[in-house]
């Protein structure tokens, strides 16, 4: 696999950072197909933020290039400025918001995992020990069932092994 160069990197943030002032949101992102990390250039415009979430499977850093602004968790309020780098573990509320100069930070998480169903109020998964594999069971049930059916009354056998009809006693075939 052949990865983006520094000099790619550095030319896609430069790009990114001659988008007008005004623009908000991702202004880049890292987009290799085979990575292992995901990383944003995240523009937010003077006075504006990003509303309060949770992100319950990741945990992401967050460092800022340029601007003010303040990072809110339930720990507290806490300024950024040029520099400045925070962790955020998964399952923390975090809110961010612009100060009179704008914020331009960078965030970087391992990449996300598949997409999965979770309802608004479910919790977060709970790592659990990886199962033992299953034993490998030869045999099984065809993946034709025609031969439990019936011929005369058109009823499915009850067992897998039954060899005549319970309803009207008559052979199943084979």
């Amino acid at each position: 696999m052949e990865g983006p160069t520094t000099a790619g990197v550095l030319a896609g943030m430069a790009e990114a950072a001659a988008a007008p002032a005004d623009r908000g949101g991702a202004l880049w992102r890292l987009a290799a197909q085979e990575r292992q990390l995901d990383a944003n250039l995240i523009r937010v415009p003077p006075g504006e933020g990003v509303p309060g979430h949770v992100e319950p499977d990741l945990d992401v850093l967050l460092c800022v290039v340029t601007g003010d602004g303040e990072l809110e968790t339930d720990a507290g309020r806490q300024p950024l400025a040029a520099g400045a780098v925070a962790w955020l573990p998964h399952g923390t509320r975090r809110a961010v918001s612009a100060g009179r100069e704008g914020l331009v930070y960078v965030t970087a998480h391992r990449r996300r995992p598949g997409m999965s169903i979770r309802g608004p109020q479910s919790p977060a998964p709970v790592a659990a020990p990886a199962p033992a594999p299953a034993p490998v069971v030869e045999g099984g049930e065809a993946a034709c069932l025609l031969g439990r059916i019936c011929p005369s009354c058109d009823r499915p056998a009850e067992l897998s092994a039954a060899r005549y009809c319970a309803h009207c006693g008559t052979a199943f075939p084979g």
